[in-house]
């Protein structure tokens, strides 16, 4: 979310601005980095609501900003089918992995365990499907010898800072195209 909020401020997303920051999580550092930057930002508890209850809630507040396109950073919850449909192809996330490889949670672990020598991250458009949609932009990441988990992870972010503005300047530009699950950049 910083990186997305610099990169707007800064320019590298052309005439854009982060207008809200949603989180399930009351405590999540991504809303206290928001409002130090005057960022709006609303915490939505999805506790004692259906997924959809919680989504079409999270959908109005979005609306209400006139949000044009949805950035996951760190949202570890599945969106309903109602939402997706809402903002079909206007929300991307980022995984820490060159999917289609190692989808899901602890994916830099996946990595390390399987012992590949490259991974990654990957911002994609999200379908309903986990870690399935169309790809927008990847980074690769040497796997070292010596890596752990957390210095895999730190250079992964690095990575993951660099693509996922470009990856939203690409998409509110429009100048892509779709075919299957590729972005086709025009």
């Amino acid at each position: 979310m910083v990186a997305l909020a610099d990169a707007a401020r800064d320019g590298r997303i052309p005439n854009a601005q982060i207008s809200l920051v949603i989180s399930n999580i009351e405590t999540a550092a991504g809303l206290n980095r928001a409002c130090e930057r005057g960022i709006e930002t609303i915490f939505l508890s999805h506790k004692g609501k259906t997924r959809e209850e919680h989504d079409r809630t999270m959908a109005a507040e979005l609306h209400r900003c006139k949000v044009d396109l949805i950035c996951l950073a760190g949202y570890m919850r599945l969106l309903s089918h109602w939402f997706l449909r809402e903002f079909e192809n206007r929300i991307l996330n980022i995984h820490p992995s060159l999917l289609p490889a190692f989808p899901g949670l602890d994916a830099q672990a996946q990595a390390l365990d399987y012992g590949v020598k490259i991974t990654g991250c990957t911002v994609h458009l999200v379908d309903e499907e986990l870690d399935h949609g169309p790809i927008v932009k990847q980074a690769v990441v040497q796997v070292m010898p010596n890596d752990t988990v957390e210095t895999l992870s730190e250079r992964i972010l690095a990575e993951e800072h660099k693509i996922y503005p470009e990856a939203a300047a690409l998409i509110l530009s429009g100048k892509y195209r779709i075919e299957g699950r590729r972005i086709i950049e025009c």
